[in-house]
């Protein structure tokens, strides 16, 4: 199949990067970054109904599984491992899984995202069934670790959601929820780093976060479950404190060493 019949693979707007100055680079990225946050509007509703399905599979004690090759996977590990400081929900509550495993965050497995059976195998390692959800992140929307797993979770009779970058690509054939956020041909002809990497780390932010506030992990705006793993989450924390019971900053401190959360102090004191 030509690639270039998909916009990720489209050629830059822009021609001979190399004789830009740096102001005129930066310009031109920083223009092109603008336009990303437009069509992350017109997808919300499309996002919605993924969050609304998300929240009611874990609240019935399912799970949020992300899979993803490169930048993609790379953006699903990160996203899920920031929910449990964060919001301080188990560890297997929300997983990312990357193709090439762990060793991928930081270097490049070859052929990984080519195997269509991978993903699944590694989904099944972490028990997955039809109570959980699966979510698919694909900027070319063709990778098969990704569409291979989105695939076989399908025919599982699980939930299956993906982002892709691309309209009409293989990945939304196989996803109940799919999410095309098509911000166009990249600066740097096909680096989907980035327009395409930062659409799909704000539906990220957008997806996670709206669950974690629909779960009750946030009381007003505050992240009142956050660990409390160093300081200055610890000063998060009493500032916390002392805003919602209005006590001085030596008292919020005893008390935080005395709960060692927030929530249950502010339940107890101020319910």
């Amino acid at each position: 199949m030509n690639t270039r019949m998909w916009v990720t693979e489209q050629p830059s707007k822009y021609q001979s990067l190399e004789k830009m100055t740096t102001l005129e680079l930066l310009s031109n990225i920083n223009k092109e970054d603008k336009t990303v946050a437009s069509v992350l509007e017109g997808a919300i509703p499309g996002i919605g109904r993924l969050v609304d399905e998300a929240v009611s599979r874990i609240n019935q004690g399912g799970r949020l599984f992300y899979i993803g090759a490169g930048t993609s996977g790379r953006l699903g590990v990160l996203d899920a491992s920031e929910c449990p400081p964060t919001y301080g929900v188990p560890e297997n509550l929300i997983i990312g899984l990357i193709a090439g495993g762990d060793r991928a965050l930081r270097k490049a497995v070859e052929n990984a995202e080519d195997d269509d059976t991978q993903a699944w195998k590694d989904l099944c390692a972490y028990g997955i069934d039809d109570k959980d959800m699966l979510l698919g992140i694909a900027a070319s929307g063709t990778t098969p670790y990704v569409t291979g797993g989105l695939r076989q979770a399908r025919e599982a009779g699980i939930a299956t959601a993906c982002i892709t970058c691309n309209r009409n690509s293989p990945i939304t054939r196989v996803a109940d929820h799919p999410i095309e956020l098509v911000v166009g041909p990249e600066f740097v002809t096909g680096s989907t780093r980035m327009k395409a990497g930062t659409a799909q780390k704000l539906a990220l932010n957008m997806i996670s976060t709206t669950v974690m506030i629909r779960l009750g992990r946030v009381k007003g705006n505050k992240m009142v479950d956050m660990q409390l793993s160093n300081k200055k989450l610890v000063g998060r924390g009493v500032q916390m404190l002392m805003d919602e019971l209005q006590i001085p900053e030596g008292q919020a401190r005893e008390l935080l060493d005395q709960y060692k959360s927030v929530r249950d102090i502010l339940e107890r004191y101020h319910p």
